[in-house]
């Protein structure tokens, strides 16, 4: 009788490791497209990542270089203060993206330019990705707002 219990019990933590295995296994795999990492402009022309690697850049967008070309097409530089990176984006930008503004980007780095999927920009005079301002903070170029 002792035996049948031993053997049942054993049987029912192997099905439960090999559930649990199978389940992280099938979390990570969902995950996989899902996770884009963060990059400063100094980062990204220190080490360039893959042609094929999505992920996010932001700094400031440096003054005189927006450029809107045909239909929705826009071209810009990204800047932390330390490096400067080209972006270029097809699409509708948000309202309050501008020149001298805080702004996060999604996309791939061909080795010359960002090609931005997505632009994210501030929704309010003092808002700046924590990730921007730590980038900037590093290069020494960042200025906090009045009353913070």
């Amino acid at each position: 009788m002792k035996s049948l219990k031993k053997k049942r019990r054993i049987q029912v933590i192997l099905v439960a490791v090999v559930a649990l295995i199978l389940s992280t296994g099938l979390i990570g795999y969902a995950m996989r497209d899902g996770i884009n990492f963060f990059r400063s402009p100094s980062e990204v022309m220190a080490n360039p990542p893959g042609a094929e690697e999505v992920f996010r850049i932001g700094g400031l967008v440096e003054a005189g270089t927006l450029v809107r070309g045909d239909g929705a097409e826009i071209r810009f530089a990204v800047t932390d203060g330390g490096a400067s990176v080209p972006v270029k984006y097809v699409g509708v930008l948000p309202d309050l993206f501008g020149e001298d503004q805080g702004m996060v980007g999604l996309g791939r780095y061909d080795g010359s330019t960002f090609y931005a999927t997505e632009i994210l920009a501030k929704h309010d005079e003092s808002y700046m990705p924590k990730e921007v301002i730590d980038a900037l903070k590093e290069q020494g170029v960042y200025q906090a707002p009045d009353g913070s």
